[in-house]
Order: structure tokens, then sequence, then C-alpha cells
């Protein structure tokens, strides 16, 4: 299935829309864990990287809008739809406030659902087919190659993890401690701030060699950012 690589995770208190939910999903090749309750999902969400968040807004224990504004607090950026029966102009307003990235009211149509679910993760820069797209960059996660414009760029594997990680956290600026725990993980033992600079400056020479494009901008005193 194209779409195995994807993890969906649904808060949904009502067991029989629960199942419903996990059987289109899975039906469409998505991988999906469920939750009665917001009790877990934290602890799941620090074990896992799931692409997209399936929440209810009527739960025990905490609302769900509430729940994705402390998530959102506590720095998670998990796309979110929030599919619920609470349908008043307000409660729409209160969804996206919080945090909310879509907004879908009961009884919904699953075809809809699907394709919000598709546009979503196409804006988030997951895509279904092993490769993840951002402006004309091309990753191809299986291959380990990017393209631009339908032109084969040669990156290292570092260059590579680095411009994913970019993608995967669009418009916000990414600090050094993130991106050398995000890129080089155990090989950082010998690791100071100029070997961020100095990768960077390789990178975009790679992507941008005229400048004209600015993917991606320093933020003074921070890191950097995809813009």
């Amino acid at each position: 299935m194209e779409n195995q690589n994807i993890e969906i995770v649904i808060i949904e208190d009502e067991e029989d829309i629960l199942e419903l939910l996990e059987y289109h999903l899975n039906k469409e090749g998505y991988r999906v864990t469920g939750f009665l309750s917001t009790e877990n999902v934290e602890q799941f969400l620090e074990e896992e990287s799931p692409a997209l968040m399936i929440v209810d807004r009527n739960l025990p224990g905490i609302e769900g809008s509430e729940f994705i504004a402390y998530l959102r607090e506590a720095g998670y950026n998990i796309p979110v739809i929030f599919l619920t029966a609470r349908d008043q102009e307000k409660d729409l307003e209160e969804g996206f406030r919080s945090g909310g990235d879509d907004y879908m009211t009961k009884p919904f149509k699953t075809k809809e659902l699907l394709l919000r679910i598709e546009a979503l993760l196409r804006r988030a820069g997951v895509s279904s087919n092993d490769k993840v797209k951002y402006r004309d960059l091309v990753l191809d996660m299986h291959q380990h190659t990017l393209s631009i414009e339908g032109k084969q760029i040669d990156l290292t594997n570092l260059e590579f993890r680095l411009l994913h990680t970019f993608i995967k956290n669009p418009h916000q600026p990414l600090d050094r401690d993130f991106l050398r725990e995000e890129v080089w993980g155990d090989d950082s033992t010998d690791f100071h701030d100029k070997t961020i600079n100095v990768a960077m400056n390789r990178l975009k020479k790679k992507i941008d060699p005229t400048g004209e494009k600015e993917y991606i901008a320093p933020v003074w005193g921070v890191g950097y950012k995809l813009v």
C-alpha cells in the first residue's frame, strides 16, 4: 500500500466511530493508532512521529481543543483535523485558535475526510509515495535523492538529512541544538556551531546556487528556517 509509511492518530471516545475511521484509513493504506481518550497520547507522541491527528472535541477528562492547545504549547506541531459534533461558529473559531489545521463536523462524509487528510498531508510536506515535496524541492525518501524542477542534485547523506529536517518543520526557526540532535545525532561528539554553518552554506549553494530562491533563511540568535 502506498500510504503505509504514514501514521495517523485518532482520538475519539465513541468506539463505533473510532472503528469506522480505523477501517477506512486502513483501507487507504495508512497506519492507524486509535485512542478513546487523551490518556497515553502524549506518551505515544514521545515515542512515535505520526503525520496527522484526527481529534474529537467531546472527550473524557480534557476537551479536545484544550488538549491540542496543550500539545502546541509543549512544542508538538503535528497537523490536526478536529472531527466533532460541535458545529457553531464559536466552536469553529475555538478549534482553529487552539491549534487545529482543519475542522469537520459530524455527521461527516468519509470521502470528504479522506480528501482533507490528503490535502493536509500535502501541505505538511508528507506524501504517500515515498516522496516529500516542498516548493520545487522533491526528496525521494527511498532513493535518498533530491530533484529541483526535474534536475537531480547530488547531496551527501548528511545534507539530505539536514534538508529533510527543514522540510518536516517548514517556516519554523530551528536552533542549532535541535539540528545537532536531529541531523548529527550520535556522531556529534566533536561538534561545534561552525559545523552547522559550514553544512548549511554547502547545502544552500547546492540547492540555490544563485541565491534567487532563498529556501532557507538565517534567524538571528537562533538558527535557520525554511521559508
